[in-house]
């Protein structure tokens, strides 16, 4: 077991806070640049604020803000939150929530990019996707589906809530497509894909990883060169032939995605009949990769 690493509870709010506010600007720019001009939905509480904003237009005091429509959809769901996993659970959220109100209402309202919907799909769904994951990394959700998807995946741990989110993303999306039409709602899809891959790439830490199986009968040989060269660790497993009944030992290593040519070249430059089996891994943790938190440990 990793050994726990004991940091000032002072520095991890702090951290936390500043991913959060991070967090949060990048999603209101992405908002406030991209989505509400273009009255483009990328689901959630957002998508749903964005839609009020333009039915209350008509109204005498000039619609509702998506600033406001944030936080007054938001309220119902926090007190629910609080009232079943408790205060603890939801503060980072609620801080979250407020912030990304805050963000979107200090932040003009600007089209950069006029109707170019794939564009706004694109660089909207990237800041919303990248501030997401930030918010994520925080220990925080933005409130919305957001919520609604952290609480889903204590009930479905073998899925990320980034991964939850386009499900219930997808119901604001049906009501996009009945408010703003078809064509929009279609790229609007395209963000919500974005947005998913994005914050899950940054859970994940955009480092891909590979994972090696060598087999060789010049595994010790092979190894050393690992070890030395590519400054990987290795690890010997031993397997049985099925169809030779013999055992032999498997080679198991897991690399950066840039070391892959470099391996191929250590492992096919000892032994060119070597046996390789390479694998893409989603997260890797540990020495020379993702580290983990100290709520983790």
């Amino acid at each position: 077991m990793a050994k726990k690493v004991k940091r000032s509870p002072a520095r991890e709010i702090l951290r936390e806070i500043l991913r959060i506010l991070a967090g949060t600007l990048l999603m209101a720019l992405g908002t406030n640049l991209f989505f509400n001009p273009s009255n483009m939905v990328p689901g959630g509480f957002t998508g749903l604020a964005i839609i009020l904003e333009y039915l209350t237009k008509p109204l005498p005091f000039g619609g509702i803000p998506v600033w406001l429509g944030n936080i007054i959809l938001n309220v119902p769901l926090i007190l629910a939150a609080i009232a079943v996993r408790g205060w603890k659970f939801m503060r980072l959220t609620f801080a979250a929530s407020l912030a990304f109100s805050g963000w979107l209402y200090i932040l003009p309202e600007f089209n950069v990019i006029g109707d170019d919907f794939i564009l706004v799909a694109l660089f909207g769904g990237g800041l919303m996707g990248l501030g997401l994951g930030v918010v994520f990394l925080g220990g925080a959700t933005t409130g919305g589906t957001d919520t609604v998807a952290a609480l889903l995946q204590r009930a479905f741990p073998h899925m990320s809530v980034a991964k939850i989110m386009p499900l219930l993303d997808a119901v604001v999306i049906l009501l996009s497509l009945v408010v703003f039409g078809v064509r929009i709602s279609l790229y609007a899809i395209v963000a919500v894909i974005i947005i998913g891959y994005m914050a899950d790439r940054v859970i994940s830490g955009f480092r891909n990883a590979v994972q090696f199986y060598i087999i060789s009968s010049k595994t010790e040989e092979i190894a050393q060169e690992i070890m030395s060269r590519i400054d990987r660790g290795v690890t010997k497993l031993y397997a049985k032939g099925m169809y030779t009944q013999k055992e032999r030992p498997v080679l198991m290593c897991v690399v950066d995605k840039r070391q892959t040519a470099a391996m191929k070249e250590v492992v096919y430059g000892i032994d060119p009949k070597a046996f390789i089996v390479l694998a893409d891994a989603q997260e890797v943790r540990g020495e020379g990769f993702l580290q983990y938190t100290q709520d983790e440990l």
